[in-house]
């Protein structure tokens, strides 16, 4: 039997509540700061008119300052209604509504018009496309001729010990070096012709900033149905990013040509 939509609500929702809690006071979604997201902006060329269409666009930050800096316009994508509310209200908060647009929906179904957009990003989802190559197949039909790609991924910064793939929850072929990622990207037809690299204090800012996030949420709902399951998220998240996440495994922001 099909599943009726209410009942894949109801597993996405429960898939993402918690990932949503302890980003509830993030605006970027990802390990960047605002700096990093403007540079980012800047190496790909973004100015006024730009049109940027962004998949699993979280909280919208990337649209919506980009808007306010440079005069970029563009749409983004997210399965998660509360993302997608925030970022309706990030627009109008920072006066460029009229620029930028938002939609709740599932961004590895979205088929944009053809040849519509000057740039097209995927900011650390590329599991919306089952991986890199996907993801640039996805975003690639929306480019206009000489336009170009963002991918935001992890990688590995060296492989680390078999232990740490159960403490972060990741399996050794999810994310690859830089090297192993730049033959992903050539494998998926793109030529790589810049990047932005997140550095451990963006890490540090990014995950301390959910630990906290999640502390206040815990000690504010000590009797909701979650309570356990984020209380053991804590602790087991934040051993893993201390023993492991922030010696092996990095993040980048890379800029990719996919005439």
């Amino acid at each position: 039997m099909t599943e009726q939509p209410a009942g894949l609500q109801q597993r996405v929702a429960d898939a993402i509540e918690p990932h949503a809690i302890a980003e509830s006071r993030h605006r970027i979604l990802n390990a960047f700061t605002d700096q990093k997201l403007l540079l980012l902006a800047q190496v790909a060329g973004v100015g006024r008119a730009t049109n940027v269409l962004d998949l699993a666009c979280g909280k919208g930050e990337l649209l919506c300052r980009w808007a306010q800096e440079y005069g970029s316009i563009g749409h983004g994508v997210d399965l998660w209604q509360p993302f997608v509310n925030a970022a309706r209200a990030r627009a109008d908060e920072l006066g460029v509504s009229a620029a930028v647009s938002f939609e709740q929906g599932d961004a590895g179904e979205y088929r944009a018009a053809p040849a519509s957009y000057d740039l097209a990003c995927c900011m650390g989802a590329t599991w919306i496309g089952g991986g890199v190559g996907g993801t640039i197949a996805l975003l690639r039909p929306a480019l206009r001729p000489g336009g170009l790609i963002i991918i935001g991924e992890p990688y590995w910064i060296d492989p680390p010990p078999d232990e740490a793939y159960d403490a972060l929850g990741f399996g050794p072929d999810e994310f690859a070096s830089l090297p192993g990622l730049l033959d992903r990207f050539e494998a998926a037809g793109a030529e790589l012709i810049e990047l932005v690299m997140a550095d451990p204090s963006c890490w540090d800012r990014y995950v301390g900033a959910q630990w906290a996030t999640l502390r206040a949420w815990l000690d504010a709902h000590p009797s909701h149905p979650r309570h356990e399951q984020l209380s053991a998220r804590l602790v087991t998240e934040r051993r893993g990013y201390l023993t492991y996440q922030r010696r092996y495994l990095g993040w980048g922001a890379f800029v990719l040509r996919a005439d």
